[in-house]
């Protein structure tokens, strides 16, 4: 179903192609990444984002760096990568997958390629995995409220939120989706309406500021997750604590979409998890012209937390978890 790529390593060239998500939906554009300063530099400048695609990228950087066999040069690979971005766990998950088989090859670049393959193959199994537990939270005739983009887009696979409306909609399901443009980046209007329009899907792109409108409306609400702590309380971008908040009230199911390895189960709650705060010009301006008095300040923090108690399921690879939530992700461990 899905008709693109967002990363593809060259093993004859040694290097990593990837979907450029920044030109998005004017430009479907790839570029090539050739050292891990490039996959650090892709990461930060959120020409490829989505925790999930993120872990499989950063992976990827190591064996970029590992090509010539030099562990003094894929340990630093490590560092730098894992600095690109604080809040989505997948990130360190990956790297330290990838430092512990550092530790034990006899041939690095042979090796970390090996494990990095396995990672891709992981997320790719996961989101499948996903979208089939959760396509039974789907209906006909629903109607369907996401925010940001938690879908191919953002794994090397069909993604999460966005995976289980490509398993309903493989099963013959009849939906509509309602995506939230998502600030400060539009990834929901940017992305995940290109996403969905590409692979026919029905769905109708809302400011943000219009969820609590159109809210009484839906069936349910499905998102994805950077980092879920052990309480069950859920990092996702800026916004989502909004709406579910809103869903309490209307009495919306609020559905979370994460392969294990974005929880973090050193984390007892939500308050521990680091918050990206990201360049006060990308809401400051827009295509180049400035929308924001000069002297004003601005506050752009990338990601909020969701406090478990708004949350009805998270729906992982192995199970939906339910309440009570710290005794039930224990066994996911």
């Amino acid at each position: 179903m899905i008709t693109f790529k967002t990363v593809e390593y060259d093993e004859s060239q040694n290097r990593l192609v990837i979907l450029d998500q920044t030109k998005l939906p004017e430009e479907e554009v790839y570029l090539t990444l050739k050292t891990a300063e490039d996959v650090y530099h892709a990461i930060t400048n959120m020409n490829l984002r989505g925790a999930p695609l993120i872990g499989v990228a950063a992976a990827y950087g190591v064996v970029l760096a590992a090509h010539r066999g030099n562990p003094v040069s894929a340990g630093k690979a490590c560092d730098l990568i894992q600095s690109a971005r604080p809040t989505a766990v997948n990130l360190f998950w990956a790297l330290e997958r990838m430092r512990n088989r550092m530790r034990q090859a006899k041939d690095l670049y042979k090796e970390l390629l090996q494990e990095a393959r396995m990672i891709e193959k992981d997320d790719k199994e996961s989101c499948q995995k996903i979208g089939a537990l959760g396509t039974d939270l789907i209906a006909d005739g629903s109607k369907i409220m996401v925010h940001c983009n938690a879908g191919a887009l953002a794994t090397s696979g069909i993604g999460t939120a966005l995976g289980i409306i490509y398993t309903a909609k493989q099963q013959g399901k009849d939906f509509v989706v309602y995506s939230n443009e998502t600030r400060p980046l539009l990834q929901g209007a940017r992305l995940t309406s290109w996403e969905l329009c590409k692979n026919d899907v029905v769905i109708y792109t809302i400011c943000d500021n219009m969820a609590a409108t159109f809210m009484p409306e839906m069936s349910l609400v499905l998102v994805g997750a950077d980092r879920i702590a052990l309480n069950g309380d859920v990092a996702n971008k800026i916004g989502t604590r909004g709406l579910a908040i809103i869903a309490r009230y209307y009495h919306i199911p609020f559905y979370v979409a994460a392969p294990i390895s974005t929880f973090d189960f050193a984390l007892t709650c939500g308050k521990q998890i680091p918050i990206e705060e990201r360049n006060p010009d990308e809401i400051r301006m827009f295509h180049g012209r400035n929308i924001v008095a000069t002297s004003a300040r601005i506050c752009n923090p990338a990601f909020d937390v969701t406090p478990a108690e708004l949350v009805t399921g998270i729906v992982t690879e192995k199970c939906i978890v339910t309440p009570p939530y710290e005794e039930n992700i224990r066994r996911l461990q």
